[in-house]
């Protein structure tokens, strides 16, 4: 039997590639310490998991509606309308397999073939390959360190064709932890709206913003957009529950319905015991998600702080999410041999930035405890220094 050309050009996601082989060689007895997960390193708030148990002991063990309990989606629209001042029906909204499901289900449903989507680089891994099953064209967008890897007006124009359907917006980034402000989404719109490019609001890390800012969002300048956007969000990252897989998307009734369709057909509903967890965690106040978020600020000062007195060395910092994108391209432009290189030298994992579509940088997870990110910023700094020439 062959395998469809489809799937053949794929390859694992190389997030979980590079933590599954740093876990074989801890299995193995060798002092590895893993910066490359993309979870947080909290367990799930207690009242949360104790929803779920209270869930199983009352037999909400079947099947739900395809595109979630109404009561999930209900709280998902009050939460969207509380934060962004943008309110959907519940047939706008689906629950799904977490966010990743939501993304890829909303490609196949919106784009035929040679359809153009906008992926800014540097970008989450996942895209491009999303896009190449729905047998769209992912058109990368190189961004720069020096605009803080956000899209401008004048790049954004410069890379629509007569193809272009979909612009990929996320914020915070994925791998940088850029966030837009509200000046720069505004100077975006006019353009959105005269090539009537359809936005995916990739927003999974909107609760992890640090600084006391306030997260800007096209839907809050522009409620208007509401037809030309789908936002995309889920527990995993803000209620630490990567493992529930439960992740939703809000949009236009029609694209929402189609989801549906194709969801009933795939996965069916997610989880029932998780949608009753994470409808806890949307509808009540947990203590441990402020405390997770400070802590998170606090680590991201102090690895920041750390990488500043180092060399040869760059970064935006962060002002979501929980990386650094950390530019090393002064010791190898190539971010594959050198986190090769620094995970045999020094038992360090690093994720290189070619996933993310730009070479000479490594994503720096920051979801580690204090003591572990010190060794590992310890192992890295002297790897640097010891090993300079054979890096360069």
């Amino acid at each position: 039997m062959k395998i469809s050309k489809r799937t053949l050009q794929l390859k694992p996601s190389p997030t979980l590639a590079i933590t599954a082989k740093a876990l074989e060689l801890k299995a193995q007895g060798k002092d590895i310490i893993s910066l490359s997960a993309g979870e947080p390193d909290f367990d799930t708030p207690l009242s949360i998991k104790e929803a779920a148990e209270e869930a199983i002991k009352e037999g909400f063990t079947k099947y739900t509606a395809v595109p979630g309990i109404l009561e999930l989606r209900k709280a998902i629209s009050r939460k969207t309308l509380h934060e962004k001042n943008i309110n959907y029906e519940p047939n706008e909204i689906i629950v799904t397999c977490g966010a990743k499901h939501a993304i890829y289900n909303f490609f196949q449903c919106t784009l035929n073939a040679r359809d153009e989507v906008l992926i800014p680089s540097p970008y989450w891994v996942s895209y491009p390959p999303m896009v190449s099953l729905a047998e769209g064209t992912p058109i990368i967008v190189q961004l720069q360190e020096k605009d803080n890897f956000k899209i401008t007006p004048e790049i954004l124009k410069k890379n629509i064709s007569n193809k272009t359907k979909i612009l990929v917006l996320v914020s915070p980034s994925n791998p940088t932890g850029s966030l837009y402000t509200q000046e720069e989404l505004e100077k975006l719109i006019p353009l959105i709206r005269e090539k009537n490019l359809f936005v995916l609001c990739d927003d999974i890390y909107e609760s992890l913003i640090y600084d006391n800012k306030e997260p800007a969002h096209l839907l809050k300048i522009d409620p208007t957009l509401k037809s030309q956007l789908i936002h995309v969000s889920g527990v995993s990252k803000s209620f630490a529950m990567t493992g529930w897989r439960i992740g939703w998307a809000c949009g236009p009734h029609n694209i929402i319905e189609t989801m549906g369709h194709l969801q009933s057909q795939s996965t069916s509903n997610p989880n029932s015991i998780a949608q009753k967890a994470a409808l806890f965690g949307i509808t009540h106040d947990i203590p441990e998600l402020e405390k997770m978020k400070k802590t998170f600020e606090k680590r991201r000062d102090f690895v920041c702080d750390r990488l500043s007195r180092i060399k040869n060395i760059s970064f935006v910092k962060p002002q979501g999410a929980f990386f650094v994108f950390v530019n090393i391209s002064s010791f190898s432009k190539d971010s594959v041999f050198f986190s090769q290189f620094m995970l045999e030298k020094a038992g360090l994992a690093f994720v290189p930035g070619k996933e993310f579509g730009l070479d000479g940088y490594i994503r720096m997870s920051f979801a580690n405890s204090f003591e572990e990110l010190n060794e590992a910023l310890n192992r890295f700094e002297k790897a640097l220094s010891t090993h300079f020439i054979d890096i360069k």
